[in-house]
């Protein structure tokens, strides 16, 4: 039991790390609270194939570290990830099976990034209405077209890249999604 707990911990540890370090080095745009940094999301992603708890400390440590290294209003958006992560990785926990399935995954992926997406639209808007940020000029289209289209489509770039990563290290390591999704293939 001591050794699974050390094991988790230090893979929360390095994926917080992983995910407070990427946003510093990558390539990234700001347009306000509007920040797109590619594979920012993947450390978040990559969690939540291991367990609720380990996505739900990553999503925590992150929002941490953004509220150290970036606008507050950001570190609110990475503090909504928690919402996405619980749901993503309790579905992802009950059917492992969709890793081995393009079209299911992309499809829980959709549903992952809407959430995402609407999460980070609802605190980006709830900030600017209650005045605490600089409005920007046109208001309903910088909400809904750079943090709700574009927070989803880089919602999804990120858990495919994710996907790719995690996919090819659990050949190696075991990842619980992908144990049990290859269990459930062997047992068929």
């Amino acid at each position: 039991m001591r050794k699974n707990s050390v094991r988790k911990l230090t893979i929360a540890a390095l994926l917080i790390a992983m995910g407070v370090i990427i946003p510093m080095i990558m390539p990234k745009i700001v347009i306000g609270p509007a920040s797109f940094t590619l594979a920012s999301h993947v450390p978040l992603f990559a969690a939540m194939f291991f367990s609720p708890q380990i996505a739900v400390a990553v999503a925590l440590g992150t929002a941490f570290g953004f509220l150290l290294t970036a606008p507050f209003i950001i570190a609110l958006r990475a503090l909504s990830h928690v919402i996405f992560a619980i749901i993503g990785s309790l579905y992802l926990q009950k059917h492992p099976e969709i890793v081995n399935n393009n079209k299911k995954f992309q499809w829980y992926n959709v549903w992952i990034g809407l959430i995402h997406a609407l999460a980070e639209l609802i605190v980006v808007a709830i900030v600017l209405i209650s005045g605490n940020q600089t409005q920007p000029d046109n208001m309903l289209l910088f909400i809904f077209g750079f943090i709700g289209v574009g927070g989803f489509i880089h919602s999804l770039i990120d858990y495919n890249i994710a996907l790719f990563v995690m996919r090819a290290l659990s050949k190696t390591f075991d990842i619980p999604v992908f144990a049990k999704a290859k269990e459930m293939k062997l047992k068929r």
